[in-house]
Order: C-alpha cells, then sequence, then structure tokens
C-alpha cells in the first residue's frame, strides 16, 4: 500500500521541473494527481502515468493569478477525479528572473512576482478550502525557499514573496486548524531544475557559493524534495501545522 492511496492532490506549476517531480512522487504513493499547470501539462501527466503502473494522472490549465480560473479548477478536479486531499502550491515566478536592485525592479515584473507567488497560492488556497472543511481533512504544501532567511541581494521581488508564503503558511495554519487542515512550508534551497540548468556556464559561480555553504556539499536534485514533499501530504505528518520544513544540505546561511 502506498501513503497516499485514496488521495487526490493537486501540484501547481507541474507541467516540467521540481513541480513534476512532485506530481510523480505523490502518483508512485497511490494518490490520483492533478498536474496543473499556465502551461500545457498532457505530456508530463501522460509520462508519469506511463512510468507509474497503476496511477491516474491527469493535466490541467489554470492560472492561478485568476480567481475564478482556480475555483473552476477545483471543481473540475473534484469532479473527474473523485475528491480533494492534498495541495501542493507550487507554481512561482522564478526561473526568468533576472538579479536586480531593488531600486531598479520594473513595478510591473515585482506585481506580476507577488501576483503567482503570493496571490495565486492565496486563491488556490481558497478554493481547494471549500472542498477540505466540509469533509474536515486536507493537507496544504506551500513551496517556499530558504532564500528567505539568506536575503539574496539583487533578488527582492522572489525573496519578498517567499516571505509572504511562510507567512500566509503560519496564518492559514492558525486558521484552519479547527478543521482539521494542516498547512506548512516547504523551503528548497537551490535545486538543479531545468530553470536552474539553464543559467548555463554564466551560473556556475553562484551554484558554487551555495554548494559551499551546505554541511551536504553537493548539488541539491529535485529527488532530494520528494521525500519531504511526500510527508507532508501523508498522514504521517497529521499533527504538524505551520512549519517551515527547510530541505537544503544544512546551509549554514538558513
Amino acid at each position: 500500500m502506498g501513503k497516499l492511496d485514496g488521495k487526490v492532490a493537486i501540484v501547481t506549476g507541474a507541467a516540467q521541473g521540481i513541480g513534476a517531480s512532485y506530481a510523480k512522487a505523490l502518483a508512485e504513493e497511490g494518490a490520483k494527481v492533478a498536474v496543473v499547470d499556465v502551461l500545457d501539462g498532457a505530456e508530463t501527466a501522460e509520462r508519469i502515468s506511463s512510468e507509474v503502473a497503476g496511477s491516474e494522472v491527469t493535466a490541467f490549465e489554470c492560472d492561478i493569478s485568476d480567481e475564478a480560473a482556480t475555483l473552476k479548477l477545483v471543481e473540475d478536479v473534484t469532479a473527474k477525479l473523485g475528491g480533494l486531499h492534498i495541495l501542493i502550491n507550487n507554481a512561482a515566478v522564478f526561473g526568468t528572473l533576472q538579479p536586480q536592485p531593488f531600486d531598479e525592479i520594473d513595478i510591473d515584473l515585482w506585481d506580476k512576482v507577488q501576483s503567482v507567488n503570493v496571490r495565486g497560492m492565496l486563491l488556490m488556497c481558497r478554493a481547494a478550502v471549500k472542498v477540505f472543511r466540509p469533509q474536515k481533512y486536507g493537507k496544504i504544501v506551500n513551496i517556499g525557499s530558504d532564500t528567505i532567511l539568506k536575503g539574496i541581494p539583487f533578488m527582492s521581488h522572489y525573496v519578498t514573496s517567499k516571505g509572504g508564503v511562510y507567512a500566509l503558511t503560519r496564518v492559514l495554519a492558525r486558521e484552519l486548524g479547527a478543521d482539521n487542515i494542516s498547512v506548512n512550508t516547504l523551503a528548497p534551497g537551490l535545486t538543479m531544475s531545468e530553470a536552474v540548468l539553464a543559467w548555463g556556464p554564466e551560473g556556475d559561480h553562484d551554484k558554487n557559493l551555495v554548494i559551499q555553504s551546505r554541511s551536504l556539499q553537493r548539488e541539491q536534485l529535485p529527488a532530494d524534495l520528494t521525500g519531504a514533499c511526500v510527508f507532508l501530504s501523508s498522514p504521517e505528518s497529521d499533527f504538524m501545522t505551520g512549519q517551515y520544513v527547510a530541505v537544503n544540505g544544512g546551509d549554514c546561511f538558513s
């Protein structure tokens, strides 16, 4: 038996990268998984279905910064997959961001980052809770970042948004505890996702600095995060809520 047998999960930002790894890990533990992205995730859903025997993985397109779209998504997922128990809030603007001084970042770009990374997460939580509250059960895993404790310079738009993620987690944990809904933040370190690998050789200096700051001095891979994601989604973590779980190789700056 899998740890998530009988459960249905939404993973946002799952058409590629770390989100796709989360989706596959949940499917391997028996969950029916909705691969949600603003991009077409059909190929990812089909690949996971073919790699995980007996799994049910379905792609759904959604702009999580649009309230009506998130409400419809949850309705569609529950109708198609037969319920909802787990929400992995992974979608975020990150890979396309360029380091800039805080006073030179275009305000429209700043607003876009907050709109997806914080507003989108809030809207997904609001939509999912409409299902979680009546059934008195739900698991929300908000994907944060260890950058909020490191104060990475020239990334104030991203770091600020991830600070908001943890703050939101703390508030929702208090508000939703009476409904037996757990809300936790999973905070990765710099992970060799497709977006980070696309930095190429010009990003090697920054990557090496991060590795040197870790107790476990190697690159972090998506597979390093999936165990914690499954744990926070499963009954094994039923008495955990409002927590910040850093998975970053023991980075000494966080």
